[in-house]
């Protein structure tokens, strides 16, 4: 009985080890901080923004600077729009609501210093089915709260995987510039 429990541990363990490698040699890791191509940013949110926050620290946290004024910065989002929406998607037998669809809608643009274009009007469009209960109203009144809080920390990753994409053009346009003086 204590050598079978044994061999199992040892098997676990190899098994455990065997995880380990497999996911090293695959090349997994955990998703870092964004990698920006510019060291200061104006962002073109409203004071109060929930999703200009949350961008503005997660930016931070890669090492770039978020400047109060746009003549000091190397890049400037510019908010197009940022909407929420919700839709009937279906109708029980007596005619009441089932399930909503909820969106986010956010459009951007990405300039640099001098004004060129770094990233055109790029639209984004998050959508999430929340079912609905009206015995559950203020369940359900909580769950969407939390899926639009979901949906904006996505939004926000999403941002910044596409300024981290920017980073060829931008470095494309400061060798132009740098050839040109």
């Amino acid at each position: 009985m204590h050598s079978f429990r044994q061999s199992k541990r040892v098997l676990q363990w190899l098994a455990m080890l065997a995880a380990c490698l497999t996911l090293a040699a695959c090349g997994f890791h955990l998703r870092g901080a964004a990698d920006l191509p510019f060291k200061t940013i104006y962002l073109g949110f409203g004071p109060n923004s929930a999703v200009g926050v949350e961008l503005k620290r997660n930016i931070q946290a890669s090492g770039a600077k978020v400047v109060d004024d746009v003549k000091e910065a190397e890049a400037n989002l510019k908010v197009l729009a940022d909407t929420r929406d919700r839709q009937v998607l279906t109708l029980n037998t007596n005619g009441r609501v089932r399930e909503y669809a909820l969106f986010q809608r956010f459009t951007f643009s990405v300039s640099d210093a001098k004004g060129v274009v770094v990233i055109p009007p790029t639209a984004i469009t998050l959508r999430r089915v929340i079912t609905y209960d009206e015995n559950q109203e203020l369940a359900k009144q909580a769950e969407e709260a939390l899926l639009y809080r979901d949906m904006q920390s996505d939004l926000v990753q999403q941002i910044l995987r596409r300024l981290s994409a920017s980073k060829s053009a931008i470095s494309t346009e400061k060798a132009a510039a740098d050839g040109d003086s």
